[in-house]
């Protein structure tokens, strides 16, 4: 196995991954193929025995049904749940996110009502961000929420929502006041599905199949203020939630793809230890064991570097920013890592790879997804660069001069900067 030593995991950590290996083995593969064929467009059931089990909401207290895991543990769990593709790691991971807003910012009822029955696997849960003129621009969304009376009426689209079609409730984001900072004039909303909001399109995907992806639309939305994410102090609150939101959408992705990558790399590795050709078993030459090897020094790398993220995370004292900094390359890291170790997967095996007597196949469908969504790894680029120079210029050098140590480093009319 590829997978991290359980020698070198946390107790807590060992447990959850061997509960969530046990669980994944038990996911039939009949749904696998069946959601990638669109047969199945939301698999209730799936997040429904995820709950039973106890592996949903790991992160969140106890007095939710969660379990106070430390985020090493939810890493170790999905990379677990990874193993089966974009799209059930999506829906597994949905809790975590939805689940951190209404941590940080659900009043206590909203907790109960919501975030409870989430983590039991019997409430189900979407995010509608992404605005059909929106994408990357955010806090450029035209959703619209206007105070009417003791509450809202919430008029929009929202588009690539993963569970549009078969989730309970949305986070729905609106814009609740114009002019001004555009930060402050975001609100986050809990939605149920009912009157005043449609399923307009469902999308044919290239991979991630199966999760009930679609556009939806709200008309005349009427909502109270008891679906105000926070109540009335969550009013024009919403870029904060977006912000700390954004810590388990991307660590999520880069948790499935770690698990995506392993899955392509063991499929390969086996396969170039049976297949022959000249004599030998193909792994012996080096252009097939040499893609295995760099498949395999990536894929621990990327997993170092998420665990470490982890831990950054949960760490009291780092400044948000490095916290920033650490999840978006995390996030860009492993997603990257798991496109390539899949392609070298499907490299190694050949044309036989490129069919579907393998799952690779589906793999490299899915995973090109991962590489756009939750903010495109061109977006994690701008902020890793951005709270790097934010951190570094404002902190005075420490340490050896390192710009001495050059023959003519004293040479003050050599260094123009402008």
């Amino acid at each position: 196995m590829t997978t991290y030593p359980a020698e070198l995991l946390e107790e807590n950590a060992r447990q959850v991954r061997e509960e969530a290996r046990d669980f994944v083995k038990s996911v039939p593969r009949e749904l696998l193929l069946d959601m990638d064929a669109d047969r199945v467009r939301y698999p209730k059931n799936f997040l429904a025995e995820a709950g039973r089990r106890g592996l949903l909401g790991l992160r969140f207290p106890g007095a939710y049904g969660g379990r106070d895991l430390p985020w090493t543990a939810e890493l170790a769990a999905l990379e677990e749940v990874g193993v089966l593709g974009t799209a059930l790691a999506c829906l597994y991971s949905l809790v975590s996110i939805v689940g951190e807003a209404l941590v940080h910012f659900g009043t206590e009822e909203q907790r109960h009502r919501y975030l409870v029955p989430m983590i039991a696997g019997r409430l189900t849960p979407a995010e509608a961000l992404t605005e059909p003129r929106g994408g990357s621009d955010f806090f450029g969304a035209a959703t619209r929420a206007v105070r009417d009376g003791d509450g809202f009426t919430l008029d929009g689209q929202k588009r690539f929502v993963v569970g549009a079609e078969g989730a309970d409730f949305f986070l729905v984001y609106a814009r609740t006041s114009e002019g001004g900072d555009p930060r402050q004039a975001i609100t986050a909303f809990l939605v149920e599905r009912g009157e005043g909001v449609t399923v307009e399109h469902v999308y044919g995907l290239m991979g991630t199949r199966g999760g009930g992806t679609g556009r939806i639309r709200f008309r005349n939305c009427r909502l109270s203020m008891a679906n105000v994410l926070g109540g009335e102090a969550g009013i024009g609150q919403g870029a904060a939630v977006f912000d700390q939101m954004m810590i388990p959408e991307r660590m999520t992705s880069a948790g499935g793809a770690l698990g995506m990558a392993r899955a392509g790399l063991e499929i390969a590795a086996r396969y170039a230890a049976k297949r022959k050709a000249f004599g030998q078993e193909i792994r012996r030459f080096e252009g097939v064991s040499f893609k295995i090897a760099d498949s395999l020094t990536q894929l621990e790398a990327a997993r170092a570097l998420c665990r470490e993220t982890g831990r950054a995370i949960d760490q009291r004292g780092i400044a948000p920013g490095r916290v920033r900094r650490m999840v978006s390359e995390s996030k860009k890291f492993a997603t990257e890592t798991a496109w390539t170790v899949v392609n070298h997967a499907m490299q190694v095996m050949g044309g036989i790879g490129y069919t579907n007597v393998y799952p690779v196949e589906r793999l490299l469908r899915d995973i090109r997804l991962i590489l756009i969504w939750t903010g495109t790894n061109e977006i994690m680029d701008l902020v890793i660069q951005h709270e790097f120079y934010r951190e570094f210029l404002k902190r005075p050098p420490t340490g050896r001069d390192l710009e001495a140590d050059a023959e003519n480093a004293e040479a003050p009319d050599e260094k123009i900067y402008e």
